[in-house]
C-alpha cells in the first residue's frame, strides 16, 4: 500500500511541475500511474477518463489524468 501511495505522490509532483494542458500518451499514463493500459482503456470507454483520439491514438491532458487519479 505504501508503495502505491509513494508512486501516486511521485505522479502528482510530476504533474504539478509540468504544464497541466500538456498531452501525454497512454504509455506515459500507465507508467506514471502504475495502472495497466487495459484498465486505462476501460476507464476511457466508461467515460471516467477523458481522452482525445483525433490523431489516431489516445492522448490525455495531464490535468485530466490528475483528476482521474484523485477520484
Amino acid at each position: 500500500m505504501q508503495v502505491i501511495l509513494n508512486k501516486l505522490n511521485t505522479i502528482l509532483n510530476y504533474i504539478k511541475e509540468n504544464n497541466p494542458s500538456r498531452y501525454i500518451d497512454i504509455n506515459e499514463v500507465s507508467e506514471f500511474s502504475g495502472v495497466s493500459i487495459s484498465t486505462i482503456r476501460r476507464n476511457v470507454k466508461a467515460n471516467k477518463l477523458k481522452a482525445s483520439d483525433t490523431t489516431g491514438k489516445l492522448l490525455f491532458k495531464v490535468s485530466d489524468v490528475e483528476n482521474w487519479l484523485n477520484g
